[in-house]
């Protein structure tokens, strides 16, 4: 196989993995109208929950537009407005009357706490007969924005800033954000105490599909607790680089003085019924069988991705190149990496994996392909990165030391200038990241 028919064939692999996690149509998988009811399926597929009467529709995420019209388009006429924030950019309408808001992402503003402010007012305005359909994905943490009693927006912005650029995982940035919120950790169930009951569909960017982490738990109880969000910044942060109001209002939750977020057991989860509509996993299955009708042996991570990119980038190249030779094997993954970004380095978590593997396969007759789902890499215009065993050779004749640009975490510029990054735009859905790395028959 040339380098042309495998790159061709990852870019493939790709887009078959972003088909398989289209919003509207997880969504149908799981909400349906049978008579004038409305129907919810859980994973098993049987059905967990029924409603009749008029619907609110409110959510936040990369993919909560694409969810909120499917909803729109199921409920029907039941269908009684509501909002869904997104992030900033070119935004479509929304049907039923449902209010299209944005604000910023991964730094939540001024825009995505107002609309927050309009979101949790719709909840509370939903009667005994109404019931609330929260629609929920990866950039709901950051798009849904209410700071707790004594925070401002700016404390919020600063401690996210600082963990964003740190070495925490989502699920411990997500446990400083749950208790420095009044709308997450299960705070829109608390919002929801005149409405019928509130149905939480979740499309998944976490490893493990956890509720609790994903868009950081607005309408689940929390596991986490105000001495565990000590734990994440002491651990993560110097404590010069916590704002003090943060570091006072997490005190005060551990002494007591600030109820705790929603805990398994609370009643007001009776009302709560939370599916997971689809994740990363769909999407590395699908990229799979792709990969398989196109001819390759397929071997699949079973395990998600985690850690350091650089060194899960390594870790995926040496399994690739070990495989057995004797035709094309097609190695896919999906998760979540994390990079301790050096000052003035400029990439992503996919941009960092990629240029890894890119170093250790170079002069190899192979490609590897790592992307977000939701066409986003870091604060970078790319999703990730296709790299090849000539990217090393094309950054040299260039004048740029891919090594170097590795240990400097300044990726996106090397494989700008390789002509590596793949550039698509926000993609309207969000399950984390996948890696497709292709090697021909040798």
């Amino acid at each position: 196989m040339t380098r042309e028919t495998l790159r061709a064939d990852a870019l493939a692999c790709h887009a078959a993995a972003l088909a398989a996690v289209d919003p509207g149509r997880l969504v149908a998988r799981r909400l349906a109208r049978a008579g004038d009811a409305l129907v919810l399926s859980g994973a098993d597929g049987r059905a967990c929950a029924e409603h009749r009467g008029p619907v609110v529709v409110v959510g936040a995420g990369k993919a909560a537009l694409g969810m909120a019209r499917a909803v729109a388009g199921i409920a029907g006429v039941a269908c009684r407005g509501g909002i869904v924030v997104v992030p900033h950019g070119p935004i479509g309408s929304c049907p039923a009357g449902i209010e299209v808001a944005t604000g910023a992402h991964p730094v939540p503003d001024a825009a995505g706490e107002a609309a927050t402010q309009r979101l949790v007012a719709a909840v509370r305005g939903a009667d005994a007969r109404t019931l609330v359909v929260a629609v929920l994905s990866g950039g709901g943490s950051a798009l849904l924005v209410a700071p707790a009693a004594g925070l401002a927006l700016a404390d919020k912005r600063a401690v996210t800033a600082r963990l964003l650029v740190s070495d925490a995982d989502i699920a411990a940035l997500n446990t400083v954000r749950k208790h420095c919120s009044a709308v997450k950790g299960g705070g829109l169930v608390r919002a929801a105490t005149s409405a019928a009951g509130i149905w939480a569909l979740l499309l998944s960017d976490v490893v493990g599909d956890d509720p609790a982490t994903i868009a950081s738990g607005p309408t689940v109880a929390d596991p986490t607790t105000f001495a565990d969000a000590v734990a994440v910044l002491s651990r993560h942060l110097a404590s010069e680089d916590v704002p003090s109001s943060v570091q006072d209002h997490l005190r005060r939750g551990v002494a007591g003085a600030i109820p705790e977020t929603v805990k398994p057991g609370d009643p007001l989860l009776e009302r709560t019924r939370t599916v997971v509509v689809g994740g990363n996993r769909d999407a590395v299955d699908a990229a799979a069988a792709l990969a398989a009708t196109r001819g390759y042996r397929v071997d699949v991570v079973e395990a998600p991705l985690a850690g350091d990119a650089a060194d899960t980038g390594r870790a995926l190249a040496a399994r690739l190149t070990a495989a057995p030779r004797d035709g094309p094997v097609a190695l896919i993954a999906g998760g979540e990496t994390t990079v301790r970004a050096v000052r003035g380095g400029r990439g992503g978590r996919c941009q960092q994996l990629a240029l890894a593997a890119a170093v250790a396969l170079a002069g190899e007759s192979l490609v590897l392909l790592a992307a977000g789902t939701d066409g986003v890499d870091g604060p970078t215009d790319a999703a990730g990165a296709l790299v090849d065993g000539g990217t090393v050779a094309r950054a040299t004749a260039r004048g740029l030391d891919a090594a170097r640009a590795l240990l400097a975490t300044d990726s996106h510029p090397l494989l700008a200038a390789t002509g590596d990054l793949l550039r698509i735009g926000p993609t309207g859905t969000n399950v984390a990241d996948v890696v497709v790395a292709l090697r021909g028959a040798c």
